[in-house]
């Protein structure tokens, strides 16, 4: 059931053009679509994920340090991070994952909790292409396409520039 569903949505994602933008939108939901070939073989692909903290933006943390984040990509594992007051924040739950294929994580980032009947975050890849795509509904959400286009467009940037260059990124 899970690998047929990711290689669904990979090659629904990969069929669109090469681009990083809001592809629905209406009062009470969004879509973003993002995608991209990078030089990476297969493996590189979850263990980018789970070193989360080396790309993802410290700015769009509670902590201020992205090395505080952890995400485990067994089914039902935090996507968490630790504060300083030696609190876990729960941003959301691995949903589901194939090691081939991809994850989709349940999480309201950022200022959608609280706000969202539904938010997945999916990442898949098939080859060299990386897909991320990010599904949010709930009341009044859709007037937050835009700045959550802009913070997970730039994430995706990292990802991607993690994945071709590693923690030691000319460019972070």
């Amino acid at each position: 059931m899970l690998k047929p569903l990711l290689i669904a949505a990979a090659i629904a994602l990969a069929a669109a053009p090469a681009s990083a933008e809001v592809v629905e939108r209406s009062a009470d939901h969004f879509v973003l679509r993002y995608e991209t070939t990078v030089e990476a073989t297969p493996d590189d692909f979850p263990n980018a994920l789970e070193h989360i903290g080396d790309w993802w933006n410290p700015a769009h943390t509670y902590s201020g340090d992205s090395h505080n984040l952890n995400l485990a990509l067994d089914p039902g594992t935090c996507f968490c991070e630790a504060l300083a007051d030696g609190a876990t924040f729960e941003h959301g739950a691995v949903y589901e994952y194939d090691p081939e294929t991809g994850v989709v994580i349940d999480a309201a980032l950022g200022p959608l909790r609280g706000k969202t009947d539904l938010a997945n975050w999916s990442i898949g890849w098939s080859g060299q292409t990386l897909v991320m795509s990010y599904v949010v509904r709930g009341a009044g959400v859709g007037e937050w396409a835009d700045g959550v286009d802009a913070v997970m467009g730039d994430q995706f940037s990292r990802l991607t520039r993690y994945l071709e260059y590693g923690p030691e990124d000319p460019a972070a």
